[in-house]
């Protein structure tokens, strides 16, 4: 028998001991003991190592599992695997032991801050993994002398946006409209939110940041170098260790902010002649207009007695102007008058509230609400993203809306770009999309009904909107946005074919940055332990990790 032969044979019976503890009711006792064990030697004392480490048999396991799964999809399905242990570091010296520890197991790691991964890719996988849960690390600290915060990365925007607030009530942060993600996945893959026209991107106002290498060392911007730094600022910071905290630059918001949400429906005739008109306004408006347009197939209840619903198109504006309701009204009716927007749809109110707005809170709400971290009822869903860069004409325009109706529930939502994104170069940080964009849109299903048969039905609708789209939106690359993942356009089994695989998703999120990526990569962690679905990959071929 050949060493080679010898070799495979032990690397396979290795790979089915663990392969087999995906789904078991808990790991090896080698396994789990080996990472103990390792945490122990590497400072972590037992009592902490007790309260930290969690095996399947642990009753709270599926609680902690489950608290931040934001997509029904992977919530109680038996094919979802589970990890073979969770971690829910406390402090900074844990997240290097954890690094360490579970490259001694070869298992994989994966790192949940928000679990707002849309294809939940930083709690599942195909091979057996270790979870590092950063939900207690999630520290606030901000001076507003000099209008900046050190922000841990298992805290979640609302708590940001409460702890700025809490401080001045004319600092913001331009980061997104949802409170419940986390702000390590958000920042790292170039989040952003209802200022980007002003502010540009959260990755914009970052500062410096601390991370846990491959190694177990703790760096900030400096030990870590700019190239490194740069990466993790919009490339996805799994790919190349675990981000502990962004420091970021605040920005300076108004006493006074307007906020409207206008209703309008395909059987006026001239909603579709607005969405033209916004598709010409909305990326060369005043930077401090911030217009939102969801696309969404809708029933129409019939008023007569007998008589069937209907199915029609609504279109959604919803808007952030950074200034009173009086400076909007008079931009708004010499720029886009087919809005028809009154000054009764304007409310004025503080950039804190605005913030409640956005995030579907009603009148009432009290900022505390953005420190709840358990978010919306839990939905099935899907979601795709493509780059507009030249207005879609009417007739276009209309043929979508009719298919969507034919669809069924398959929507969209343009987000504007222009101002300060357009002033950025592509090459500044990771994030490519940025001048010559007119706007983004976000594809989005979501369902209720159980089963893969509903699954396999609303995930076809998406798909079939999103290949209908292709005419209308970015070419070669097809472009999408990292943050809104989305496995349709690339998966990496880090096999052989690794850098190519990479390739087909890599220049859609990042176009001419993934090359550099890659060779930060390739510097940083030349072994592949810090991998995913769609990770950075290395230039060198290594060996397939477990």
């Amino acid at each position: 028998m050949s060493p080679s032969f010898l070799f495979f044979l032990l690397f396979l019976l290795k790979f089915n001991s663990l392969s087999s503890h995906a789904s078991s009711p808990s790991p090896s006792p080698s396994v789990y003991d080996t990472f103990v064990n390792c945490l122990t030697k590497n400072s972590i004392p037992q009592s902490e190592i007790s309260k930290i480490v969690y095996s399947p048999n642990d009753p709270s396991f599926n609680s902690i599992l489950q608290a931040y799964i934001r997509n029904g999809r992977f919530y109680n399905s038996s094919t979802t695997s589970k990890p073979v242990i969770i971690v829910t570091p406390t402090v900074e010296s844990q997240v290097a032991g954890v690094v360490i520890c579970t490259k001694q197991t070869n298992l994989q790691l994966k790192i949940r801050s928000g679990g707002h991964d849309y294809e939940g890719i930083s709690y599942i996988s195909d091979v057996p993994f270790i979870m590092l849960d950063m939900f207690n690390l999630r520290s606030i600290s901000i001076d507003t002398n000099d209008k900046t915060a050190w922000v841990q990365t298992g805290a979640i925007l609302g708590e940001l946006y409460y702890n700025i607030w809490k401080k001045s009530e004319v600092l913001g942060f331009p980061a997104g409209v949802c409170p419940t993600v986390g702000v390590g996945g958000h920042v790292s893959g170039g989040g952003y939110g209802n200022m980007l026209r002003k502010f540009g991107l959260t990755v914009d106002s970052v500062l410096d940041a601390r991370l846990v290498d491959v190694n177990g060392r703790i760096l900030d911007r400096k030990s870590m170098g700019e190239d490194l730094f740069w990466a993790i600022k919009g490339g996805g910071g799994a790919s190349f260790g675990v981000i502990l905290a962004f420091q970021i630059q605040l920005v300076t918001v108004p006493q006074t902010v307007t906020y409207f949400r206008v209703e309008r429906f395909i059987e006026d005739n001239t909603t579709t002649d607005a969405v033209v008109q916004w598709q010409n306004v909305a990326s060369k408006i005043d930077n401090d207009l911030y217009m939102r347009l969801l696309i969404q197939p809708i029933t129409v209840k019939a008023k007569a007695k007998g008589a069937k619903s209907t199915k029609s198109i609504r279109a959604t504006f919803i808007a952030l102007f950074l200034g009173d309701s009086n400076i909007l009204m008079s931009l708004i009716s010499k720029e886009f008058p087919l809005l028809r927007l009154t000054k009764q749809d304007c409310l004025e109110m503080s950039w804190i509230d605005s913030v409640l707005h956005w995030g579907n809170f009603d009148n009432t709400t009290k900022p505390e609400a953005l420190l709840n971290r358990k978010g919306d009822p839990l939905n099935y869903l899907k979601r795709k993203s493509d780059y507009v860069q030249t207005p879609i004409p009417k007739n276009g325009l209309e043929s979508i809306f009719e298919k969507m109706i034919s669809l069924g529930k398959a929507g969209m939502v343009f987000n504007p770009y222009g101002g300060r994104m357009g002033e950025i170069a592509e090459g500044e940080t990771p994030f490519p999309h940025r001048a010559g964009i007119l706007f983004k849109i976000q594809y989005s299903v979501n369902w209720h009904e159980e089963g893969l048969t509903a699954e396999k039905d609303y995930l076809s609708q998406i798909r079939d909107l999103y290949s209908f789209m292709t005419p209308y939106v970015s070419k070669n690359p097809r472009q999408a946005y990292l943050n809104y993942r989305d496995l349709d356009i690339g998966i990496n089994d880090q096999g052989p074919q690794s850098l190519e695989k990479g390739r087909v998703y890599g220049t859609k999120y990042f176009k001419n940055n993934f090359d550099r990526l890659v060779k930060v990569k390739t510097n940083v962690d030349p072994q592949n332990f810090f991998r995913n679905e769609q990770s950075i990959p290395t230039l060198r071929k290594q060996r397939k990790m477990f």
